[in-house]
């Protein structure tokens, strides 16, 4: 048995049995509904388990085919249908469970406290906790659905101004626009209107360098080539970058031999070059004004826990006697291992993260909550330590599961400024 047959069985198993306890709980409240209630109910609830199941029976039967059509339209599609109902049946769960819990305690304690004689104890469940339970899984259910209709297309610009001492004063007002993630696979052909208008905001703003910062795909380099002109649109007086994200390399996919998996990155390579990116491979570009210069490094991915195929001595190399640096670098967990109190650079792009696609962020309020805090430390949005910042971008695309939940697809816009006096 392969590991993504194993996959689907461990997963089968857990969708049924979420789906048996919740529906324990679905069942106590219908209790009292009228039968044509009860039947719509049940009926409603089972249904879409019944489609997931088959829909991975027909993913199981049919992965080697689809592997070698790349065409993965159906299983994000099954994903995404199962993750709008899954995910609030996990959550109406909880609240069952502890519903289930205070029954327990309570009749404990009904056992064994002595009672008046001849009255008897009533013990009630508690339906408040699965109605509140019920609830809250409706507006988890509409927050998927969200973002899986919308969210993944309600793409946001932050803007960050960044002040420096030593920013030479020729790029003083330096403005980048960074771009990280794209993962054009999972468009499956569909978005371009959406991407093409966040584009033309893009140029509108004029930006003198626009940095890709990895993962333009998510396996295969044919699915950038119907992007190839949108993205060569993209326009920065100063050039644009880009460097590779994990996905880029082809490392997920069984290819038949090494020089198939070589031919595959070499033409993603060729497309990005088509885009009118310079991709940077553990190399640096100087860009000079007026006379004084600043570094653009950028290397090859490197993550904890991932392949590390980035080399950021030999990025460097050459830039020694440039004051101000930004490194390009895809994982931000290159930046805690390796740059930030080792090395003199003052602004770390990276991405990767997604802020796992899903979280809740209201700045006003300080809120700041992803799921991706339990893998990243620096997992979305700007942090700084001592004089050196990192930014990691949220992402433009998306993996997996084809939507966004709190946590939207982003452009991120820097404007540097040079600290006087």
């Amino acid at each position: 048995m392969s590991r993504l047959q194993v996959f689907f069985l461990i997963l089968t198993i857990i969708l049924l049995l979420v789906d048996l306890y919740a529906f324990k709980g679905v069942w106590n409240l219908s209790r009292n509904a009228s039968s044509v209630w009860k039947s719509v109910w049940r009926w409603g609830y089972w249904i879409p388990t019944a489609v997931t199941l088959g829909g991975l029976v027909y993913v199981f039967l049919n992965f080697n085919e689809m592997s070698e059509n790349r065409d993965f339209g159906f299983a994000y599609w099954l994903v995404a249908f199962t993750m709008v109902f899954f995910i609030p049946k996990l959550f109406f769960s909880v609240f069952h469970i502890v519903d289930d819990l205070v029954h327990f305690v309570r009749w404990i304690v009904a056992k064994w406290q002595p009672q008046p004689t001849g009255e008897g104890v009533k013990i009630n469940r508690l339906q408040f906790i699965n109605q509140a339970g019920l609830a809250v899984s409706a507006v988890v259910f509409a927050g998927m659905f969200y973002g899986v209709t919308s969210g993944r297309f309600a793409f946001r610009f932050i803007k960050k101004n960044l002040r420096f001492t030593n920013l030479p004063p020729a790029f003083d007002g330096l403005r980048i626009v960074q771009i990280s993630d794209a993962h054009l696979g999972s468009f499956l052909g569909k978005g371009k209107k959406e991407v093409a208008r966040v584009f033309e905001k893009v140029n509108a703003l004029n930006p003198d360098l626009i940095l890709f910062t990895g993962d333009m795909i998510n396996n295969y380099a044919i699915e950038s080539d119907e992007w190839i002109d949108l993205f060569s649109k993209l326009k920065a007086r100063e050039g644009k970058f880009a460097i590779l994200g994990n996905h880029d390399y082809g490392d997920y996919v069984n290819w038949p031999d090494s020089e198939a998996r070589n031919e595959n990155l070499n033409n993603l390579k060729k497309n990005i070059a088509k885009m009118g990116f310079g991709l940077m491979l553990n190399q640096s570009s100087i860009l000079e004004k007026e006379g004084q210069k600043i570094a653009i490094i950028g290397v090859e991915n490197w993550g904890v826990g991932f392949h590390r195929h980035g080399d950021l001595q030999r990025a460097k190399a050459g830039t020694e006697d440039i004051d101000f640096k930004i490194l390009m670098s895809h994982d931000p967990t290159h930046w805690e291992e390796q740059v930030v109190g080792k090395e003199k650079i003052d602004l770390t792009l990276s991405g990767h993260t997604h802020g796992m696609q899903f979280g809740l962020e209201i700045p006003t309020l300080g809120i700041k909550i992803s799921p991706a805090r339990l893998r990243y430390k620096h997992w979305g949005g700007l942090y700084k330590e001592n004089d050196q910042f990192i930014y990691v971008n949220r992402g433009f695309g998306y993996l997996g599961f084809p939507g966004r939940v709190g946590m939207p697809p982003e452009v991120t816009v820097f404007d540097l400024a040079r600290i006087t006096g």
